[in-house]
């Protein structure tokens, strides 16, 4: 997989990840933080490492499996390891600027 193909893939797997959103919060997961990496490897295999706005989310199972599932359902994607992981701990400076205006959080 070229360098240019991993650009491309990253960018579909962005796209898929901002449908993904907690059910308590308005925003996507991507626009509030949650997600840290995206690693496209040469074998199309693909790493996410991603965290929760908080460790005891009441919906982690069903939004890890929605990230997982997205991403899997991409042409050129050969599976996908979602790891959960808290550390940095997450806080609302990672949100998007989009994000802080959407939750009347950028005064």
């Amino acid at each position: 997989m070229t360098q240019e193909e991993k650009t491309l893939l990253e960018g579909k797997i962005v796209d898929v990840i901002k449908t993904v959103y907690d059910p308590e919060i308005p925003v996507n997961i991507f626009d509030l933080g949650m997600i840290y990496k995206i690693d496209v490897k040469d074998n199309c295999e693909v790493d996410v490492d991603m965290t929760f706005t908080a460790p005891n989310c009441p919906a982690a199972d069903l939004i890890l499996e929605d990230v997982r599932t997205k991403i899997e359902s991409l042409e050129g994607v050969a599976g996908v390891n979602v790891n959960l992981v808290f550390e940095p701990a997450w806080d609302q400076s990672m949100m998007s600027e989009e994000a802080r205006v959407e939750l009347g959080l950028d005064l």
